[in-house]
């Protein structure tokens, strides 16, 4: 049974971990991720879930106890931004090799320096080849969504890796918006018990985890996950298509609006697609024919599914919410114009750069962008591919 209910993303994620009534969350705080264990921890006082929470001194000491908490059998969860991902950057790896499907909701943050506590995705742009599933929200209830899609599609057994829910830090996170909530029932039942295969407290076939590994077997564990991202991709479809018969709402690896006849079209991750789709439905009225990409799914990257959604159009402005320094452009930009490669009418594309430390992006500055791109379409000049959004002279 669904019901509708006015929160924040920060308390739409805390209430998903309450109904989901996980074993262990071992948490540091640090804004602006800090309310979801401050709801937790209430919840844990009242007596409203069975959860072990466990107060650690530093986010890298609260990924080692999720990390022992899974090896043990138990299913884990935290939640942290900015720095304290970054101090969690070791045990991130280690998650991920030691195949432990951790559920991490992340606040999206600019991480230091200089200091900044507002969003853009520097933080889990930076540890993005860790190993880690990544889910993006644009809006509150996607969100809560999300989180509870998360362990159906890490904990399975052709995947097992730990998936990284991640929301815009202020513009979800402390944000009020309806949103439409599950019956705990509903979520126990569609988010199923934990059972591992192996784990260290079990009794028959003892093991270890996360040993000493030599050059002799290095590489074919690093290939198996490569291998599990890659069938993380069909499960994490196949979840969503079952999360779809349940609730009504729909989800795929990326959103794709006013897409199907669109010339020119603007490609990004998280709530800033709210923005751009109201410039959409503006130039649409006007006659233009733009369309946008909204990427859910960051890793597993869906590079052919982007290529087959963009082969029609002509121009591609895509957006990245944070610097990657590499003189080139941000992250996402490099990984959709190499998906983009081998197409044999591939769109022209250009770069940019936005929203860094929380700077504003308006409507205003999509319909400059799409502009520009009709202006491409129409034979103008390319000009520089790699630019800056925003930033004052």
């Amino acid at each position: 049974m669904n019901y509708n209910e006015r929160l924040s993303g920060n308390e739409a994620i805390a209430f998903a971990m309450k109904q989901i009534d996980p074993d262990v969350m071992a948490a540091f705080p640090i804004t602006p991720s800090t309310e979801i264990p401050q709801y937790f921890a209430q919840y844990v006082a009242n007596g409203e879930v069975n959860t072990e929470f466990v107060p650690v001194e530093s986010e890298h000491s609260s990924m080692s106890a999720c990390i022992g908490a899974e090896a043990a059998g138990a299913r884990a969860i935290t939640a942290t931004s900015s720095a304290g991902l970054a101090l969690m950057y070791e045990m991130m790896y280690v998650a991920a090799s030691c195949r432990l499907p951790i559920t991490l909701a992340c606040v999206n943050r600019a991480l230091s320096g200089p200091i900044n506590i507002n969003n853009d995705h520097s933080d889990s742009m930076g540890i993005r080849d860790a190993g880690w599933i990544q889910i993006y929200a644009e809006n509150n209830q996607e969100a809560y969504d999300n989180f509870l899609q998360a362990m159906p599609i890490g904990e399975s057994p052709e995947v097992r890796l730990p998936v990284m829910i991640c929301q815009d830090g202020f513009i979800t996170s402390h944000a009020l918006e309806n949103i439409v909530l599950l019956d705990t029932d509903s979520v126990k039942q569609f988010v199923g018990e934990y059972h591992p295969e192996h784990y260290l407290l079990k009794k028959a076939n003892p093991l270890a985890v996360g040993p000493y590994d030599l050059g002799c077997h290095y590489m074919e564990h690093k290939v198996q996950q490569a291998e599990a991202m890659k069938h993380a991709k069909a499960r994490i479809l196949e979840v969503a298509k079952q999360f779809e018969a349940l609730t009504g709402r729909k989800y795929g690896l990326f959103e794709e609006y006013q897409m199907e006849d669109a010339e020119v079209a603007v490609l990004l991750i998280g709530s800033s697609a709210g923005t751009a789709k109201a410039a959409v439905d503006q130039l649409r009225k006007a006659g233009v024919k733009a369309g946008l990409i909204k990427i859910r799914v960051f890793r597993p990257f869906p590079a052919e599914e982007l290529a087959q959604a963009l082969a029609h159009v002509k121009v591609l402005a895509i957006l990245d919410k944070a610097e990657s320094f590499s003189a080139n452009g941000g992250p996402l930009f490099s990984e959709v114009r190499g998906a983009l490669y081998d197409l044999k009418h591939r769109p022209r594309t250009v770069g940019y750069v936005y929203g860094l430390g929380g700077r504003d992006i308006t409507p205003e500055h999509f319909k400059d962008i799409y502009a520009r791109l009709t202006d491409i379409a129409n034979g103008g000049e390319l000009g520089p591919v790699y630019t800056h959004l925003g930033q004052r002279g």
